[in-house]
């Protein structure tokens, strides 16, 4: 190393520049300093080897060294040839043959070991460095181990694990006993002490329970809630992600094996060589030509200091070696690649934690070494039960009462209900609202219905669209006794709850989704029949036959309807067994035929066959034996022609051929006086006739997109009619005898030929505006003052 520059000289030495360099300045000395001091030397001196019998030799060697060492006088030699070490005679050697010796003696006399034992040592250091520290580098090893720590971190100091342990002292009873019996049954099944998960199993350690004061466990708030939800995904992707491989414990396991096999070779090698470390040592080196000696002896400085160190060094690489031994038993005694939660379950009665494996398993057998309330903790973000308890508790602080009270409204059975759409789960909140008549879960999934719902003692329907719902058997007591409507929507089989058939009280059951089409053996329907209160059967699906299951409710069932999606639906013979049925649809059902089964309906009242394929209605004449028959609908079908037959339905109060073919409306029809409610609307009909006058009962008249040219004067004959529609006909005259329907609250005029309103629509006091459907200049065409009473609520 050449001399540095000196900048702590005067301005012109650049003082800056010093302050900069100082400290590595002082840093380098300190390192030469350390090698100077830890340097290796050997000091050799020279010796001679005189022969007693050849005096002449000792001239020639004495004449060959001549001109560098002067010989003393020679002495009288014993017989035998005797080594007579120099001492305190001049060799007139140079500092520069000395050194020379001393180099020469190092490298060919001096033991390898004695001359490398600190090079040994620290390349042997190094080994087991790397050894221990490469898994930390490695990318595919490292980057697990940061990220478990950094999750592991975020889960221990969360407030939502000291919130989820805190609560397992407030489970209610029926929760412990369960989980007393899933113990027993593990105990049972894993009573061996051969079972790979009861080896494996961790945290015995802790020796108390652990408990939480509820008082310290506060509600979250809302920034805490979110960033306990984000850990919750953070460990599911992690786990998904490393329970794929082994790597990490692959790597632990062959770096221990490694390190256990350089220990053993370090004590074998290092146990016969460390005698080799001597003080003195003797050097016959051939270099005579060049110092005029052959022998020396030599003194090793360091060979002492080396010695001890070297006893000192096997010491330490024994304790280091019995721990990687120890390790090397603990790997293979356990099995490390896979975790079990038994004990946190049992202490904490979180049941659903799952136990891991692979290298989640094995980071977390390493973290138990150091504090096994690491992996107590880390296990509540591995169930799902917990993470549904922090939806729970995030949803409760979303949807507060008064927020749930704002979506309030009145349904189509006259019920106070509350809509909740696609949310994450059910609030408890919602059981404050006690008023609250009818609850609609849409797409929703994993609801539970919790006990508290027995709060709603006003509760009498449920509506359940494509959610997947468990219940808590209080609230099922409640329901039982209380539900009285259920819908429930589904797309899959799995979706229908098992519970419902237990419904006791249940009156009106609404299905709706995919079913097989032979439902009729499908055994989850077969429990309808304990529904005894069951009154109204909706299955809005694709059946192809009426299943056994309705079949077994008809002595109590009143209206079925089945919404098919086009499937026909066959062998309607089962229908007359349903004798007290009094309204029925079937709807697109693609029937051709009016069935004969429902002409055996005798307490039938209303008939709806909606949307199928009915070209030809001759069976109507059987209807007249259904005397209770009220209620006739025929639309959206094909029909081309009303059969007179109709006139024998005497009892028809409603009757709709809307969205059909029908060309002409026969006059017997009209013979059905009791008509009040009469729909002809989408159809090729170009005449009415003037027989509609006897309808005296008509209060809705609807010829809605027909062909019609004029009206009979005897339509006004019907002085109780509320409705009309007209429109879109080609009607060019609206006849002023329009003003004799008193009554008249809704007319439908647009879509005509018409030029001029009557003024008599004024005698109509109870036609408004809102209720007169016409174009805006038509209306014009009416008086001011009209046009102002209609305008006025």
């Amino acid at each position: 190393c050449g001399p540095y520059p000196d900048f702590r000289g005067g301005p012109q030495d650049r003082p800056d520049l010093h302050f900069q360099l100082k400290p590595w300045i002082i840093q380098f000395e300190n390192i030469i300093s350390v090698f100077q001091v830890m340097q290796d030397k050997i000091i050799c001196l020279p010796k001679r080897v005189q022969p007693a019998q050849n005096h002449s030799s000792l001239s020639n060697v004495s004449q060959a060294v001549a001109s560098t060492t002067p010989l003393p006088p020679p002495k009288p030699s014993p017989a035998k040839p005797i080594t007579v070490e120099m001492k305190g005679l001049k060799t007139d050697l140079d500092l520069q043959q000395y050194s020379f010796i001393n180099q020469m003696c190092y490298e060919r006399a001096l033991h390898w070991y004695a001359k490398y034992f600190p090079y040994l040592v620290l390349i042997h250091t190094l080994v087991f460095m790397l050894c221990s520290n490469f898994w930390f580098k490695f990318p595919g090893s490292s980057s697990k181990i940061e990220h478990f720590i950094s999750i592991l971190g975020k889960c221990f100091d969360s407030p939502w694990t000291t919130r989820a342990l805190s609560e397992v002292s407030g489970e209610d009873s029926e929760e412990k006993d369960n989980r007393k019996n899933n113990m027993n049954r593990s105990n049972t099944t894993q009573s061996g002490p051969e079972g790979s998960l009861v080896n494996s199993q961790s945290l015995k350690s802790i020796p108390e329970k652990f408990v939480v004061d509820k008082s310290t466990a506060g509600a979250l708030d809302k920034k805490e809630g979110e960033q306990a939800k984000a850990l919750f995904e953070k460990v599911k992707k992690f786990r998904l992600h490393v329970e794929e491989g082994d790597i990490l414990y692959a790597m632990y396991v062959r770096q221990t094996v490694l390190k256990v096999i350089k220990f053993l070779i370090i004590i074998a090698y290092n146990s016969a060589l460390v005698s080799k470390v001597q003080f003195t040592v003797d050097c016959n080196v051939d270099i005579q030509d060049m110092t005029g000696y052959k022998n020396f002896s030599c003194n090793h400085t360091m060979a002492h200091l080396f010695s001890k160190l070297s006893f000192c060094y096997l010491c330490f690489v024994s304790i280091y070696g019995l721990t990687c031994l120890y390790t090397l038993y603990w790997l293979f005694y356990r099995s490390l690649r896979e975790y079990s939660f038994e004990y946190v379950r049992q202490e904490t009665g979180i049941d659903d934690i799952p136990d891991v494996k692979n290298d989640f398993a094995f980071m977390l057998h390493m973290i138990d070494q150091y504090d096994p309330l690491y992996s107590k903790r880390f296990a509540v973000f591995l169930s799902e039960v917990s993470e549904n308890k922090l939806k729970q508790l995030n949803l409760n602080n979303e949807w507060t009462p008064d927020k749930l009270r704002q979506k309030l409204q009145t349904n189509a059975h006259n019920r106070l209900e509350l809509p909740l759409i696609m949310l994450s789960g059910l609030p408890d909140t919602v059981f404050e609202i006690t008023e609250l008549q009818s609850l609609k879960l849409e797409i929703i999934k994993n609801v539970m219905i919790p006990a508290t719902i027995a709060q709603l003692d006003n509760l009498q329907e449920l509506s359940l669209h494509q959610c997947s719902v468990k219940i808590h058997s209080a609230a099922l007591s409640f329901l039982k006794e209380n539900l009285k409507v259920l819908s429930v929507k589904f797309d899959d089989m799995r979706e229908l709850p098992p519970w419902m058939y237990g419904l006791r009280n249940l009156e009106e059951l609404y299905l709706v989704g995919s079913l097989s089409h032979d439902i009729s053996r499908n055994v989850t329907l077969e429990s309808l029949r304990d529904l005894k209160s069951l009154k109204i059967l909706s299955i809005k699906s694709n059946v192809s036959k009426i299943p056994q299951a309705v079949v077994d409710v008809s002595s109590h069932l009143q209206k079925m309807c089945i919404h098919n999606d086009g499937t026909k639906l066959v062998m309607l013979n089962n229908l007359k067994k349903m004798t007290n049925l009094t309204e029925l649809e079937l709807v697109h059902c693609d029937l051709e035929r009016i069935p004969h089964a429902v002409f055996s309906l005798l307490s039938l009242q209303e008939l709806d066959l909606k949307e199928n394929n009915l070209k030809s209605i001759e069976e109507i004449v059987s209807f007249q034996h259904l005397r209770k028959l009220t209620v006739l609908k025929l639309w959206h079908n094909s029909i081309t022609y009303i059969p007179e037959h109709i006139k024998k339905l005497t009892s028809l109060e409603r009757l709709s051929f809307s969205h059909n073919k029908i060309e002409v409306l026969p006059s017997h029809l009209f013979l059905c006086n009791k008509i009040r409610y009469l729909d002809l609307s989408y159809n090729d009909i170009r005449f009415i006739p003037p027989e509609i006058g006897v309808l005296q009962s008509l209060q809705y008249f609807s010829i809605t997109c027909n062909k019609v040219e004029s009206l009979p004067d005897e339509l006004y004959f019907c002085k109780k009619l509320k409705t009309l529609k007209i429109g879109k006909n080609s009607l060019s005259v609206l006849s002023p005898k329009i003003g004799n329907l008193l009554f008249l609250s809704y007319l439908d005029v647009k879509g005509n030929h018409f030029e001029i309103l009557p003024p008599e629509l004024g005698d109509c006091r109870a036609l408004k505006r809102a209720g007169l459907v016409v174009e805006d200049a038509l209306f014009e065409t009416l008086p001011s003052d009209v046009r102002e009473q209609m305008k006025t609520e």
